[in-house]
């Protein structure tokens, strides 16, 4: 039976570009998501439609499934001195803050004597990636999870008392 869009997956994963693994939650913990809502790569959530729980397969994601083709032109050169207090190094990641007010990741391709060149592809455009994937498991939302998208497992506990938050929390 397909997983349907609205219900909440929970899946462990390995990814690998070529026979480098670049990312993993083996072991730890799961990763949640509504399905259907985007909250994954698309060539993966697709990948996986037709797995059930206990279901362990490999899921090849072509690049433009995945985070993109590779952009040449999304690289900037920037003066050196915007990275004041910063010791850059070359393949680097670096986080700011976009014109919109969102988080925006570079990469550190070029130190110059002046200039940095930044590049603002995610790492992983242009390649095709292979997961391995186990399905944890599959439920139907609740009806809160239904209509903010968010998983239980994922949303914030702003009640500390019910998380043992120590004494930051004013529970006794």
């Amino acid at each position: 039976m397909a997983i349907e869009t609205n219900q909440i997956v929970s899946i462990e994963y390995e990814v690998r570009d070529g026979d480098k693994v670049v990312d993993s939650n083996v072991g730890g913990a799961p990763l949640v998501f509504m399905f259907g809502k985007g909250q994954i790569i698309p060539g993966l959530e697709n990948g996986i439609t037709n797995m059930a729980i206990g279901e362990k397969g490999d899921v090849l994601v072509k690049a433009e499934d995945a985070y993109g083709a590779y952009n040449a032109d999304a690289k900037q050169e920037v003066p050196k001195d915007q990275f004041a207090g910063i010791d850059l190094e070359e393949g680097m990641t670096l986080y700011g803050q976009g014109e919109d007010g969102g988080t925006v990741q570079v990469t550190v391709k070029e130190i110059g004597e002046e200039n940095v060149i930044i590049d603002f592809n995610h790492p992983l455009a242009g390649k095709d990636l292979m997961f391995t994937v186990t399905i944890n498991n599959i439920r139907d939302a609740s009806a809160e999870e239904a209509m903010t998208g968010i998983p239980a497992e994922n949303q914030k506990d702003d009640d500390c008392c019910g998380t043992g938050g120590g004494s930051g929390c004013g529970c006794h």
